[in-house]
């Protein structure tokens, strides 16, 4: 198994009101879900700038990561507990690979050594374990979440709903004889003609501004896909 670093690892125990562990054997996602929940509203929850939105759309809303925080950089949070599979994982490494500046695969101890094989250098690995009811999300040593060397503009710029886009690019004075084209002709120009930095905090902004119920909702400027891990984001 590789080895984790045990020092400094944050400890969250999930119990009922009176203190009794509730968690069993093996590790529910709820289980990490909750324990990264509460590490990043320690972290971020009082930072103005910060957001922290939970099943975050990509690739047009049709694949969704467990978590992400929108700040100066747009850092998302897999989850795969002992229960999970990671017969999907490959294809989510490749697309947020394409998407995020950061990202954190957070584990059970089953797949610790499984995934060393399937994520990314560059991204962040936890290990979450129980100890006596709990739950400690240890960083994996080699695994430091480095920012993303690679990100894709057109899949960043996929983010933004189809006003949004216009705005971005009557921003730069290219909205003319776009404002009424398929949103997929919008985010290709916005990833050709806008420097890849000013797009990434265009993007950021307009996710940051969005009303509290944006997630889980197809805006109608959106396009549907289907989730098919042998599909081509970029077609």
């Amino acid at each position: 198994m590789p080895e984790v670093l045990s020092q400094s690892a944050p400890a969250i125990r999930v119990g009922n009101s009176a203190g009794t562990p509730l968690l069993r054997s093996p590790m529910r996602d709820r289980d990490v879900r909750e324990a990264v929940r509460r590490r990043l509203h320690s972290q971020y929850g009082s930072d103005p700038h910060s957001r922290i939105v939970e099943e975050m759309g990509v690739w047009s809303g049709s694949v969704r990561i467990d978590l992400a925080v929108i700040n100066g950089e747009l850092h998302g949070f897999e989850l795969k507990s002992d229960r999970d599979t990671l017969e999907r994982l490959p294809f989510q490494a490749d697309l947020y690979s394409r998407v995020f500046d950061r990202v954190e695969l957070i584990v059970g101890a089953r797949h610790a050594a499984k995934v060393t094989r399937i994520a990314p250098p560059w991204w962040a690995i936890s290990v979450a374990t129980i100890t006596d009811g709990v739950v400690l999300l240890r960083p994996m040593i080699g695994y430091p979440g480095d920012k993303n060397p690679n990100p894709e503009p057109y899949l960043v710029a996929q983010l933004l709903w189809k006003d949004e886009a216009i705005a971005v690019l009557d921003v730069y004075g290219l909205a003319k004889g776009y404002r009424s084209k398929n949103v997929r002709l919008l985010h290709e120009r916005l990833a050709s003609c806008v420097p890849f930095d000013a797009l990434a905090r265009h993007v950021r902004d307009a996710l940051k501004r969005r009303p509290a119920d944006w997630l889980g909702k197809q805006s109608a400027g959106q396009f549907n896909v289907p989730i098919d891990a042998k599909l081509n984001p970029m077609l």
